[in-house]
């Protein structure tokens, strides 16, 4: 190469180098800018959202998983065997206690009833002829020309006709019965499931034809741990354990007019849990027999509990803590004991305010301890941090919301 182009190419290489070294200058000096205007409007007002801490009763809940289960379960199954006529139900559809489920083919039946009527008209009549003639030969006039033996034999006839015709009308008591069997009815009010047997076919005792389900009212049965047991009790002694059957997100109410009804006389080992019944009416028919709910059953009411919104409430490295403001709208860290949740929104504060406070609920991310805070009107949000903001909050370790989008 020679020397010209050699002095070329390191003129080009200087030139690039210039160049570049001038862009990360403005770059670092624009950063900086960034920097220093943060730290002057960081000595402004900051634009929070603020709400009062307000006092009200607050329901005390143990939630868990359930299973609903059928008040009661009837299986139709023929008290007598032989062919099938005619179902008379629809699946799926509500049938009545007394309504009438299928047919069975009454023929043979109706004549072995036809039969034992016969056989006690027959045992009456042997009966009244014996009758007759024992009245003749016990007559006064004639006794004396009638053997002994003769007497003993037609008082033993009349005892025998009598013995036919008791035993005559018990057969047609157990063939009409039988005969009443041919017409199977529902037992209870309910639901009819799908038919086990099709018409025409000869069922016996142990055919299943239909199952019933009683869904008017039903039962949610669930499990607690065994550390709840005394709670419960103490709700169910009171009279009042309210239970609601929530959907599977766990946010929406199905049914909310249930009742405890029943908690088991034993806990178990295996799990360490005790298990409970729920009554719902069920009127509407929310709840199906086998479905999985969630269960959210009421065991206490605290009563005048302090409530903040749960946004409000920052997870710091020493536990939890709302921004509270003074009189002058200077915020102070202050730490906070929460308990229970109060829907999805808000949350119960047990420790470290007091009815009245205003909490910051929205603006966290600009705020440290002692700033002065400009609290917006309902219905305005802060504006979203900048990078720089969020860098800033980020290395000061100054947390998000428990709930709600954090970057506000």
């Amino acid at each position: 190469m020679s020397r010209k182009w050699k002095i070329v190419l390191w003129t080009v290489v200087v030139v690039v180098v210039v160049v570049l070294g001038l862009r990360a200058c403005g770059k670092r000096g624009s950063g900086d800018a960034e920097m220093r205007q943060g730290g002057q409007d960081s000595d402004k007002p900051v634009p929070v959202t603020v709400e009062l801490v307000t006092t009200q009763d607050v329901p005390v809940y143990r939630s868990t998983t359930g299973t609903v289960t059928a008040l009661n379960t009837v299986t139709i199954n023929p008290q007598t065997g032989g062919r099938l006529m005619s179902l008379d139900f629809t699946e799926g559809q509500p049938v009545k206690k007394g309504q009438l489920l299928a047919r069975i083919d009454p023929r043979e039946l109706q004549a072995t009833y036809d039969q034992a009527a016969a056989s006690r008209k027959q045992n009456l009549a042997q009966l009244q002829t014996a009758r007759d003639t024992n009245a003749r030969l016990t007559d006064p006039k004639y006794s004396q020309y009638v053997a002994r033996t003769d007497l003993d034999t037609q008082k033993n006839l009349v005892a025998q006709y009598t013995a036919g015709v008791a035993a005559a009308e018990a057969q047609m008591q157990a063939a009409a019965v039988q005969l009443g069997y041919t017409r199977i009815v529902s037992p209870i009010d309910g639901i009819a499931g799908i038919r086990g047997v099709d018409v025409g076919n000869v069922v016996t005792t142990s055919s299943s034809i239909v199952t019933i389900t009683q869904v008017e009212p039903i039962y949610a049965s669930f499990s607690l741990p065994a550390q709840d047991l005394d709670v419960v009790r103490a709700a169910q002694a009171r009279g009042n354990a309210p239970v609601a059957a929530l959907d599977a997100t766990d946010q929406h109410v199905i049914v909310a007019d249930g009742v405890l009804d029943v908690v088991d006389n034993q806990v178990s080992a295996d799990s360490n849990t005790f298990r409970l019944r729920a009554r719902f009416p069920n009127a509407d028919h929310v709840l199906w027999p086998g479905q999985f709910v969630n269960v959210r059953l009421q065991v206490d009411t605290l009563k005048q509990g302090m409530v903040v919104p749960t946004q409000a409430v920052q997870r710091g490295p020493d536990g939890d803590y709302v921004y509270a403001l003074d009189s002058d709208n200077t915020v102070k860290m202050t730490p906070v004991t929460t308990g229970v949740e109060v829907g999805s929104t808000h949350i119960v504060v047990t420790k470290g305010l007091t009815a009245g406070q205003r909490v910051v609920t929205e603006g966290q991310f600009r705020l440290k301890p002692n700033a002065k805070v400009n609290p917006l009107k309902p219905g305005q949000a802060p504006p979203e941090p900048t990078a720089a903001e969020l860098q800033q909050a980020m290395q000061g370790q100054r947390g998000g919301g428990r709930r709600g989008p954090p970057g506000r």
